[in-house]
């Protein structure tokens, strides 16, 4: 197995979220950083996203960020970081960073982070790549979707059993 050198990582933009979410971010970005995994990610400068981006420098990391040039003025791009691109589209976002990445992590998120994780899950089900998938199930906080509800879909035939292997909830 190829070594794992860049993470996607998938997460909210809200500072309005519990602190257990928040240290999780400050501690993924901490670890990636002493372990010289470089983190692909939406490029903003708050919430979970901006709390693991600031991690991951503060410990010698490297950071690539993605940000659309509409979200600027929402979420602000972190230019304290090693790359910073502006793109056009949520589209071209998501190519990037899945093309700069070798595998990718989830933390938690709102519909953005939930839109992401869905189409990378797509496209590793229908065979477009074979890169892992991790969610971190932080307080329990992916479980209902990814338990629960994946169950239902299972059990109506829209999901196979087997597509419950394309990720790895942790």
């Amino acid at each position: 197995m190829t070594k794992i050198q860049s993470i996607g990582v998938y997460c909210g933009a809200s500072d309005d979220c519990p602190q257990i979410f928040k240290e999780a971010a400050h501690d993924f970005g901490e670890m990636m950083g002493k372990n010289n995994v470089e983190i692909i990610y939406g490029g903003a400068r708050v919430g979970l996203m901006g709390i693991m981006a600031k991690a991951c420098m503060e410990n010698n990391g490297k950071v690539c960020g993605v940000i659309p040039r509409f979200l600027d003025s929402h979420e602000g791009g972190f230019s304290d970081i090693t790359e910073l691109h502006y793109v056009e589209s949520m589209h071209e976002r998501k190519e990037m960073m899945f093309e700069r990445s070798d595998a990718f992590v989830i933390l938690p998120g709102g519909f953005g982070t939930l839109d992401e994780l869905c189409e990378i899950l797509t496209w590793k089900q229908i065979g477009l790549h074979k890169k892992f998938i991790f969610i971190l199930d932080i307080d329990r906080y992916w479980s209902p979707i990814f338990c629960d509800a994946m169950d239902v879909m299972v059990n109506n035939g829209f999901v196979r059993k087997e597509d419950k292997n394309l990720f790895t909830l942790i």
